[in-house]
This record gives structure tokens, sequence and C-alpha cells, in this order.
């Protein structure tokens, strides 16, 4: 459940098509706990039912976007199983927001480390500032980022996810943007007209083709190109008989707007 209370671990805000998600534990840079993946999985699953929401925001409050998993609590629970239970629990997370039918938007100030980079890494887009700083730095502590690994690698080069990986060092925002982790990069006090700028764009377009686009986009990155070619295909024609491509396309034939 999602309180409003300046107490809760997630806040919820809901305006004009638009829900922002922000992790409120900024005294613990909002890491991962067990409670923090409860909140943010229950809070997609509803939104992924709510066809009033066009596009999630996810930005966090206090200094830092995110810092990972609680090594403090992964520490009081020394046993295979409960990781095994708390790395299952984060990948639902990184996958529901993947199927979540919306657009995802990171919103990301200060540092996004191992899962925290990982979230950033599985949203379908991001904005960070310009002093955002992002690593994948378990290896520091003697833990590989694995499950990091899988969305890391998913966005920039193999050698280069490899790097971040095997040093734990941090990489700049302008070097995240150049390596495709990012979408945009702004100061700190432009982050939300920028990524206001993208969600009116997103907002305009019609949400069946976006949320159907979304879904085929995953799915074919992990095909052979045939069977991504045939999955495409499918989905273009279901797409193509939806009333506003129909409108969209005859409009633009007789170079009019498109009547909503």
């Amino acid at each position: 459940m999602i309180h409003n209370a300046s107490s809760a671990l997630l806040l919820r805000q809901d305006e004009a098509g638009v829900t922002t998600l922000t992790l409120n534990h900024g005294e613990r840079f909002n890491v991962l706990s067990e409670e923090m993946l409860t909140e943010l999985l229950s809070a997609l699953k509803t939104i992924a039912q709510d066809t009033q929401v066009r596009v999630v925001v996810l930005a966090a409050a206090g200094k830092a976007f995110c810092a990972g998993h609680d090594l403090k609590q992964m520490q009081a629970n020394p046993s295979q199983a409960y990781y095994q239970s708390l790395f299952q629990q984060c990948s639902k997370l990184m996958l529901a927001i993947q199927h979540l039918p919306q657009p995802v938007i990171a919103r990301v100030h200060g540092i996004a480390t191992a899962a925290g980079c990982q979230l950033v890494a599985m949203c379908d887009l991001a904005v960070a500032a310009d002093s955002a700083r992002f690593a994948v730095s378990g290896i520091n502590v003697g833990l590989f980022c694995s499950t990091p690994a899988v969305a890391l690698s998913r966005n920039i080069s193999r050698k280069q996810a490899m790097e971040m990986l095997l040093t734990g060092d941090f990489m700049d925002a302008q070097t995240a943007l150049q390596r495709g982790l990012v979408n945009r990069v702004v100061p700190a006090d432009m982050l939300d007209a920028c990524i206001t700028e993208l969600v009116d764009s997103i907002i305009s377009k019609p949400m069946s083709a976006i949320s159907m686009g979304k879904q085929l986009f995953y799915k074919q990155l992990e095909m052979g190109v045939e069977a991504a070619y045939q999955l495409a295909g499918q989905t273009m024609a279901c797409n193509m008989m939806e009333t506003s491509a129909q409108e969209g396309v005859l409009a633009f034939i007789e170079k009019r707007s498109p009547k909503k």
C-alpha cells in the first residue's frame, strides 16, 4: 500500500496522466530494502491496471537516487535462502518495470550504485543531473554485481559494462550519456523541465501504440532476427487495425491534424 505521509518509504503523486513514484528514504540513500522492494512492486502492480496513467517517473528524495541493496539488512540475514529470495524479489521488480504498459522515466540525481544503477538501466528512459554518478560497486566489498550486470549489459557495450563490473569505479553523467545508460544530461535545476518535455511528447501519442510498442521492443531484443521480424510484423499489423492509427495515417495523407 502506498501512503502519502512524509514518513512513507514510497510516495506517489498523480497529475495529468503522469504518476511520479518517489523513493523516500533519503537518509539511507534510498536503499532497496525488502520493504522498499515490496512498496515498489505493489505500486507498479496497481499502475499497470490504471488506464489513467500514461507515463511513470521514478524519482528519489534526498541527496542520492539509489545506493542499491540494503547491506545492513543483508548482513543481518546470513543465509543463502534469504539472499536468493531477496535477489528474486529484486529481479521481479526490474521485470515489472519492463512489463509495465506505460513508459518509465528515471529521474536521476546524486549517485545510482549497484542495484540503483540497475534500476536506471531497467527504466525505459533516463534523465540525469550533470552531477549524477553511476557505479556497479559491489565488487568493492567482494560481491560481483551479477543481477545489475543483466540490465547494464543490455544498455551499454560488453567491454564498458565489464570494466564497470570488474573495477566498481564511478562513471560520470556525461560518460553515462555517451555510453547509452541515460538519454539526457542537464543541470539539476533543469531535470523536471527536461522530463516534462519528454512526458508531453509521449502523452501526445496514442496510448495503445505506446503500450504495444514497448512490449514488442523488449521481446524482440531477446530473439533471433527472423523471429524478431515476424513478431514485429504481427505487432504492426495489429497496431494498424487500431482506430488511432487508421485516423493518423489518413490525416497524414490528407495533410491535416488527426482527430482525437
